[in-house]
């Protein structure tokens, strides 16, 4: 890669919908992963109302002030604010339209995808970036069934992930194991060609099976997993496999 000096390397896009218990901690982590790269994290809220908006808020303000940081309530340490764009969506309207919004903003060499949830670690971003730092890929998804450490949880989830993927290979004639992974990185000649329509979880399928028709070459890297319970805060259900559905035929056949 022939980075532009006028851009960061890389761009973490971060999508937010009542995450207050954990926006502090994965600003950190985030923070905290690749020290070596320059970096922004832009932060999409897509209408939230358990205090997120507000944090970010105060976030945003201290961004804005040069060299200042936020001290973290949740820790009491400072966090860098210099790097971090927020930017807040007036209503909510879904995960692909906070990330149509996030990417669209960014302007780093490499966007890399990263949910709020902690579900996904930062300390998988060298796994991650490595195929595309070492050009070998310009499209890298992060696997949570390639044998990486993860929390175990829902049997009939887990199979319903496979099933959702396996129509999408059947469609798009790739071999991935995880269409549903957050973990997605591109480079920004990629991410730039493509147009976002979904504005929900449907964003999964949409940009799998655009890349797929590109040129592009698609790596796939193990990660961890802590993924967390209903109860916990988890979004994605059993309401969204049908809209997966045809989200995967209609970009893969017919779009």
């Amino acid at each position: 890669m022939n980075p532009d000096p006028q851009r960061p390397w890389l761009s973490v896009v971060i999508p937010v919908f009542n995450e207050r218990k954990t926006i502090e901690e994965i600003l950190q982590r985030v923070q905290d992963a690749e020290p070596g790269r320059v970096k922004e994290i832009v932060v999409v809220d897509d209408g939230s109302i358990d205090g997120t908006r507000d944090f970010l808020e105060q976030l945003s303000n201290a961004s804005l002030r040069s060299g200042s940081g936020l001290m973290l309530p949740s820790t009491g340490k400072p966090l860098r604010t210099d790097n971090i764009r927020v930017l807040l969506q007036e209503k909510n309207q879904g995960k692909g339209a906070a990330l149509r919004c996030g990417i669209k903003e960014a302007r780093g060499e490499v966007v890399l995808i990263q949910d709020a949830d902690l579900e996904y670690d930062p300390q998988d971003y060298p796994a991650l970036l490595d195929p595309i730092v070492k050009g070998r890929a310009d499209v890298v998804y992060g696997s949570r069934f390639l044998g990486g450490p993860h929390r175990v949880l829902f049997y009939w989830h887990s199979n319903a992930n496979w099933l959702l993927t396996t129509l999408s290979n059947m469609c798009t004639d790739l071999n991935l194991t995880d269409v549903w992974t957050c973990y997605k990185v591109f480079r920004r000649e990629v991410i730039e060609k493509i147009e976002i329509k979904e504005d929900r979880f449907g964003f999964e399928p949409e940009i799998t099976a655009k890349v797929a028709k590109g040129p592009w070459r698609i790596y796939e890297v193990p990660i961890s997993y802590a993924g967390r319970t209903y109860a916990e805060g988890k979004k994605i259900g059993w309401r969204d496999a049908l809209p997966g559905v045809w989200c995967t035929i209609k970009y893969s056949l017919f779009d």
